[in-house]
């Protein structure tokens, strides 16, 4: 078990470069399988989760180059339609692979996915969706089986705008006979990244990034190039970084649109905020202002930043509160942050923040990806030491996390096997 070591208290300043996308690289990584070519992918992070995913498309056949900085996907020899398990249960965004295998050979088998214990986060819109476009799915003992002769388009419309769930009807119907509309599909930047890459490889994808998104099958799709976009997740975790230390840091790599409602919360807590071309320039103020948030689908708050702001919050004056409306089990990381000392209160779908003005260090554990990043923000505020078990879920999703901390001031070392 790895750990890390923080010893807080350091205003963080200088520049950070943001990496790519998390969210963005797995459907993309995944559509590499439908041209059954050579897709040239650049900006993708080297964290956990891309590393999983590369690792099965080389068991399906695929072979893979990384080089500077660029992962060369050739998906031609592609000989298997099955999702190893053990790798499909490390973490959840494997079953867009799903849609991926089906969409290109009309068959998949794969166990139901794993990941970060946030919520319930059932894949019925996803199975629905299939079973809408004529695809038989077959559920036994935990394993799904789907397949059918040919997939036909038609009208899908979706009980909640799940971002897996856009995902993998997108990548299931490119290459499907006649027009497929997805209606309350989700709008997040994420969404809008994959139907770039893949109009690039020569699909048809209108509307991405609305809540209506038209798909008009096409017979095939060729190898292309694409770069992933930033990563908005993990620009909202440093500029949390620099506020909670009131610290003074340029955020470089961004889409500012983005992070819209990540810059209005910021503001309301005090904090001052610089615009430029593709960076946000933050200065935290000595004193962070209790705020309030309700998680929301794209373009409101982000639900994957929500543990990040509760960390920071527990420092700010006055008292704040949270409505998580996402996910039900996202609160783990509260009674963590108990322990150094932070007064929380969690009924329900609401965390109540009484901020304090100091928090001090304890050993912590980390419960999930997001969780255990809000643990290292709310270490970095602490006037002491903190050590943070359990940090392989912090690499998920962050590349270099500790590095980067490290070129800002902060006072973190990583130990353990």
């Amino acid at each position: 078990m790895k750990s890390y070591i923080i010893q807080g208290g350091n205003a963080l300043n200088g520049e950070v470069n943001i990496s790519g996308s998390k969210n963005a690289s797995l459907p993309i990584i995944a559509s590499s399988i439908l041209n059954g070519d050579i897709t040239r992918l650049y900006n993708v992070p080297k964290i956990h989760d891309t590393q999983i995913t590369l690792e099965i498309l080389k068991i399906l056949g695929c072979k893979i180059r990384v080089n500077s900085g660029k992962i060369e996907i050739n998906s031609k020899n592609i000989n298997k339609i099955e999702i190893p398990e053990d790798l499909m249960r490390q973490m959840r965004s494997t079953v867009v692979l799903a849609g991926a295998i089906l969409g290109r050979f009309k068959e998949v088998k794969f166990s139901y996915p794993g990941g970060c214990e946030i919520g319930a986060r059932p894949i019925d819109l996803h199975l629905a969706a299939f079973r809408k476009l004529g695809i038989e799915v077959e559920e036994n003992c935990g394993f799904i089986h789907c397949k059918c002769d040919k997939i036909v388009g038609t009208n899908i419309n979706l009980d909640f705008p799940s971002v897996g769930a856009t995902e993998n009807i997108i990548l299931a119907t490119v290459l499907a006979e006649g027009t497929t509309v997805i209606n309350n599909a989700a709008m997040e930047p994420e969404i809008v990244d994959l139907a770039n890459c893949l109009t690039k490889m020569g699909a048809k994808i209108y509307g991405a990034g609305t809540n209506s998104i038209k798909i008009i099958g096409v017979e095939k799709l060729k190898g292309a190039g694409y770069k992933v976009m930033p990563d908005r997740i993990e620009a909202g975790t440093f500029l949390c970084a620099a506020a909670v230390t009131s610290g003074n840091v340029k955020v470089n790599n961004i889409v500012i649109s983005d992070l819209i409602p990540v810059i209005h919360k910021l503001e309301e807590a005090g904090c001052k905020i610089y615009e430029g071309k593709n960076y946000i320039q933050i200065r935290g103020p000595k004193k962070l202002k209790a705020i309030e948030i309700k998680t929301m689908p794209y373009p409101g708050f982000p639900t994957d930043l929500q543990q990040i702001f509760g960390a920071m919050l527990t420092t700010a004056k006055g008292t704040s509160v949270i409505i998580e409306n996402i996910f039900e089990n996202r609160y783990k990381y509260t009674s963590e942050l108990v322990r150094l000392g932070a007064k929380i209160t969690v009924e329900g779908k609401m965390a109540v923040i009484e901020g304090k003005r100091k928090i001090t260090g304890a050993t912590v554990k980390s419960y999930d990806l997001r969780g255990g990043a809000a643990l290292v923000i709310a270490a970095l505020a602490v006037k002491g030491k903190t050590k943070i078990d359990n940090i392989e879920y912090i690499f998920r999703g962050y590349e270099n996390f500790d590095q980067k901390l490290k070129g800002l001031g902060a006072n973190i070392k990583k130990v353990g096997d």
